[in-house]
């Protein structure tokens, strides 16, 4: 079967993220090209190759190395490259060195009419306003990854705190992808239970909810502690929302990108749960919030709208 009209996928910074992120896709059969882009083009070569070996076990997919020009054709684009966290990091702390890579590649690709740009490295909120700002797309393709791998990881920990599959739980991680994220206790519910009748139910009480989720917020620090990097997760992350793009699905996921009036916010780029299809970000939901978790999203929101004023290009306060 030929490949050449199937799903196209450019992966731009062959890292740990990168690479991993193309091994999930290749296991996943979502695309049926894939193209790695590195400014280390024997990594990227080194990375497809190893690729290919396994490729007869997979669904059909061409998985090779190329340049900027071979994403001209790309249904969706992951921008993977730049500086990652290291430990005593902050996500933010990041900006300057990866807003530089960002400054050169993005020229580089905006001969993608149709693509998709899907925004991975961190800041990711930071630099995914950047890139809205950069290519001048319009803000339903330009998608961050956002809190998705965050609400993952607070199910997780729900899911494990009541003995319970985390796929039954359901719960969102709004706001910065960082250290003013915002866990929705007020809408997380267990098999359709809230968190507070779930307690009652199983006498499980989960007890100060500051500290609980403050080891959800602290998850990426403990992976990155012990090993380095984080990269598993979030390749998960990113086949899961290639898989909603690509499929067309309208999935809810907690993706990254411009706000424009929801809570009255506007002019800033975090997540907040959005349904997400072949068009990208299709329509963002303003769920009803308690007043302390509308307080802290406003917080979190200023926060990056005041992290950015100086910082990128096109900023409303230069």
């Amino acid at each position: 079967m030929g490949t050449d009209s199937g799903p196209k996928v450019a992966i731009v910074g062959a890292g740990y993220v990168g690479s991993t992120a193309a091994y999930t896709i290749m296991l996943s059969g979502l695309a049926r090209r894939l193209v790695l882009v590195d400014v280390d083009r024997a990594r990227a070569e080194g990375h497809a190759l190893d690729l290919v070996h396994g490729s007869p076990l997979t669904a059909p997919v061409e998985v090779r190395a190329g340049g900027y020009e071979d994403c001209r054709d790309a249904d969706l684009v992951l921008f993977c490259a730049g500086a990652a966290q290291r430990p005593g990091q902050s996500r933010l702390d990041l900006v300057e060195q990866n807003l530089e890579v960002l400054r050169d590649s993005l020229p580089l690709l905006t001969a993608c009419p149709q693509a998709i740009l899907l925004m991975v490295s961190n800041p990711v909120d930071v630099l995914t306003l950047a890139a809205l700002r950069l290519t001048g797309w319009s803000p339903s393709r330009v998608i961050g990854s956002g809190t998705v791998l965050d609400s993952a990881r607070f199910r997780q920990a729900l899911g494990h705190h009541f003995g319970v599959d985390p796929r039954n739980v359901h719960a969102y991680v709004v706001g910065e992808h960082g250290d003013t994220e915002v866990p929705l206790w007020s809408r997380a519910t267990v098999a359709g239970f809230t968190v507070s009748e779930f307690e009652a139910l199983t006498g499980k009480h989960i007890g100060d909810r500051s500290a609980f989720f403050a080891r959800v917020r602290e998850a990426a620090q403990q992976v990155i502690s012990r090993k380095g990097a984080t990269y598993y997760a979030i390749a998960v992350v990113l086949r899961r929302i290639l898989e909603a793009i690509l499929n067309d699905e309208h999935s809810v996921l907690t993706v990254s990108g411009l706000v424009e009036g929801a809570y009255g916010l506007g002019d800033v780029c975090l997540s907040l749960p959005t349904i997400v299809g072949r068009r990208g970000r299709e329509q963002v939901l303003a769920l009803p919030l308690a007043a302390e978790e509308l307080q802290a999203l406003t917080e979190s929101a200023a926060l990056l709208t005041k992290f950015s004023e100086h910082r990128l290009p096109g900023s409303r306060h230069p």
